[in-house]
């Protein structure tokens, strides 16, 4: 199946080449879902991306939880990960999981996680990450455009995330998508930004 999505800036176009599991092509890069062989180099990608913007474990904003219960959070509860590839090596990687299983702000630092409830309403998304020496490519864009995909493809109703105000690129690739922001909130020192987007 193919996706016949609008090129950005000179980028390649993003094809959905096969529904389930999904999958992608976005020029040389191949965007696929997560397994649990990916673990190490996904969670390293993490650190690393976190790092880049002088985000650490303590600081009140920096959690990794989540990449402990992957399929729970992600794969098992209308949720998707994504992962990028380019010749077999992971570079990029993006999450899709539902907005009431993870507590926000705070508290998220600390761990938790619970069942969502049954309606399907909002979702997250998360874990956006392009490893430094391909960053600029457009590999951040496909994500999202992908991820946004799933988001329509579950029905849900509007699309959360949050960021900091150390990482601009990111703030720039959201607008880029019609996202707005919602509120901002200081957490140890760092400005925590919150941005949706409505589905439908």
């Amino acid at each position: 199946m193919s996706t016949d999505n609008a090129s950005w800036q000179g980028h390649p176009t993003l094809v959905r080449l096969q529904d389930e599991p999904p999958e992608w092509r976005y020029g040389d890069l191949r965007i696929r879902r997560y397994r649990a062989a990916d673990h190490g180099v996904v969670l390293a990608l993490h650190q690393k991306g976190l790092a880049q913007v002088g985000l650490r474990p303590g600081d009140g904003v920096y959690y990794d939880h989540d990449f402990f219960q992957m399929e729970d959070i992600y794969l098992r509860n209308n949720g998707e990960f994504l992962i990028g590839e380019l010749d077999r090596r992971i570079v990029a990687m993006g999450g899709l999981r539902r907005a009431d299983l993870i507590p926000g702000g705070r508290a998220r630092a600390y761990g938790g996680y619970a069942p969502g409830a049954p309606a399907l309403d909002a979702a997250e998304m998360v874990r956006l990450r392009v490893l430094p020496a391909v960053q600029r490519r457009g590999y951040g864009t496909a994500l999202v455009q992908a991820l946004e995909e799933r988001a329509t493809e579950y029905g849900y109703r509007i699309l959360r995330a949050d960021t900091t105000e150390l990482q601009t690129p990111a703030l720039a690739l959201y607008s880029k998508f019609g996202w707005t922001e919602t509120r901002r909130e200081s957490i140890g020192g760092i400005v925590n930004i919150y941005i949706q987007k409505l589905m439908r």
